[in-house]
């Protein structure tokens, strides 16, 4: 699963599209999308791949990172990806 944060509408709008077109140019099929009206939270479902993009206020009031027990930040994140040094 990917949850990833768009700054606008349009942003986010266009990540699930550009995402949407490379899943599928990657050859996953029945990749579907939801949401992209709105633009505000979209889903987009590639099968074993599941991605959330959030416009930044719709992701924090849903908070889907509460769901595993620890909310990232930031710095949290660069942390991890850096092997832990900050």
């Amino acid at each position: 699963m990917v949850v990833a944060t768009g700054r606008s509408h349009r942003q986010v709008g266009a990540m699930a599209e550009h995402l949407r077109e490379k899943m599928k140019a990657a050859g996953l099929s029945g990749v579907s999308v939801e949401g992209a009206a709105r633009a505000d939270w979209i889903l987009i479902d590639g099968g074993d791949v599941i991605v959330h993009l959030f416009r930044p206020e719709v992701r924090a009031f849903y908070g889907l990172e509460k769901m595993w027990g620890e909310e990232l930040t930031a710095g949290a994140g660069a942390a991890a990806h850096s092997g832990g040094a900050a």
